[in-house]
């Protein structure tokens, strides 16, 4: 439906053009008009004689013996007015000889007693005559065809050739998607050359504009139907060109966020931290905000920890720093930061800010090690954490099962569990994922770790 509406368009728009078919057409009927009117405004002469009749008369004879198909009409001249008369194979014949004695010097009028023959053989005989013309017309210009052919072929495997040169264009541009494109372009400029040479060759180059107008229009409609997916492949153009992020980066893009699989010349595809694919179309990447958690090693998490409101603060805030100091994966530098963030009704709440190399660590396995430490150490010093205030009505049940009852689960290997939770090493799951599906789709992807990145 979409193409349908945008050809409708186009010929609406080509109607209204300066030039149109309708145009062509009324600058045809008026030529003919004009014509006319040019007849109709002859001077009739005063001094008119027999004598010129029959010059007119010998005139004409002249000009119809000297074409095939006029040859053997009959001319009739009295006062000016020419009467024809004869056979005729065809239309167009009957229009030439018409046209011939209507622009005979003195001639007034021009009778048309011409018949137009519709003998079957006669209409074989002439189109045969014409076949036979034509053929031997394209025997002789064979060789000139085949010198043509040549010449063409010749600059379209050269073109092929040159833009096969990968290594020279990658010292052009260091992106590999650019590089191609380049080579294409290369080759798309020999194949036009050489159709422009093999045209002259054939001393067909009116057909050159004929071709171009026609493609013009053919793909002003064509860009018309597929317009977005010439956006998203200008857009990809662009951004392989900005290298805003590559592959394994963890970004954002209006509001997805995930690992960077691949950069398409249609879309950007993702894998989000639950392994879903999610594929953006790059006209939208290109116009998104894009956050790129991965272009910097250093990465900071914050948390929030609520203290009684009457507990030393200050005493509060050292023994975080001191315990967050101690841990290891947070970074020295940047300090952590440990600041009153707001007071509430029956607490306090404070806020910290550390630092972590996320080429190394988790940073979500840092920020959980990092709470459950600030906790145990409230504890050892004990600062007592704020309890909210409720009214609880204790009741039983039927059976009399108390509330407060309580069994512990029994864990077993639980030295191994500890150790597995205090591990705050990178998680390279969805990496090792990415990495072996881009072995698959290594021809689709444009981004490369070489190329220049965006700051």
């Amino acid at each position: 439906m979409k193409l349908i509406t945008n050809i409708v368009c186009l010929l609406f728009i080509l109607t209204l053009s300066p030039y149109s078919h309708a145009d062509a057409i009324n600058d045809l009927l008026t030529e003919n008009t004009a014509a006319d009117k040019s007849s109709d405004n002859k001077i009739i002469s005063l001094n008119h004689t027999e004598k010129s009749d029959r010059l007119i008369e010998k005139r004409l004879h002249k000009i119809y013996s000297e074409m095939d198909d006029l040859k053997g009409l009959r001319v009739y001249v009295s006062n000016g007015i020419a009467t024809l008369e004869g056979e005729l194979d065809s239309s167009a014949s009957e229009k030439k000889a018409l046209q011939f004695a209507n622009q005979m010097e003195e001639v007034i009028e021009v009778k048309n007693n011409l018949q137009v023959s519709h003998n079957a053989t006669k209409r074989l005989q002439k189109t045969f005559t014409k076949l036979t013309a034509l053929a031997e017309q394209a025997i002789s210009s064979l060789p000139i065809i085949f010198l043509a052919f040549f010449v063409f072929w010749i600059f379209w495997v050269t073109g092929r050739w040159v833009s096969n040169k990968n290594s020279l264009y990658r010292r052009i541009t260091i992106n590999p998607f650019i590089a191609d494109l380049l080579g294409k372009i290369i080759h798309l400029t020999f194949i036009i050359i050489g159709i422009v040479l093999a045209l002259s060759l054939l001393d067909a180059t009116a057909l050159l504009g004929t071709i171009l107008g026609a493609a013009g229009i053919f793909g002003l409609a064509i860009g018309f139907a597929v317009r977005d997916t010439v956006e998203n492949f200008i857009a990809s153009l662009l951004l392989s060109i900005r290298n805003p992020f590559e592959v394994n980066d963890v970004v954002s893009i209006d509001s997805h966020q995930g690992q960077v699989v691949r950069l398409t010349p249609r879309a950007t595809i993702l894998l989000s931290f639950d392994g879903n694919h999610i594929r953006i179309p790059n006209a939208t990447v290109y116009k998104a905000i894009i956050t790129n958690f991965s272009r910097k090693p250093e990465r900071r998490f914050e948390f929030d920890i609520s203290v009684g409101v009457d507990q030393d603060l200050s005493y509060a805030q050292g023994l975080v720093l001191k315990t967050l100091d101690e841990m290891p994966g947070i970074l020295q530098e940047p300090k952590c930061q440990v600041i009153v963030h707001e007071l509430g009704n029956s607490s306090v709440i404070v806020r910290i800010y550390c630092w972590i190399n996320q080429q190394e660590v988790s940073l979500g396995k840092v920020r959980s090690e990092a709470i459950k430490a600030v906790k145990q150490a409230f504890d050892e010093a004990h600062i007592a954490l704020p309890n909210p205030v409720y009214d609880i009505h204790i009741s039983r049940d039927k059976a009399g099962y108390s509330a407060s009852h309580h069994q512990k689960i029994n864990i077993n290997n639980k030295t191994a569990i500890d150790h597995e939770i205090q591990d705050v090493a990178a998680d390279h799951t969805l990496t090792q994922q990415i990495d072996q599906e881009n072995v698959a789709f290594s021809d689709e992807n444009l981004l490369d770790s070489h190329s220049e990145k965006e700051l």
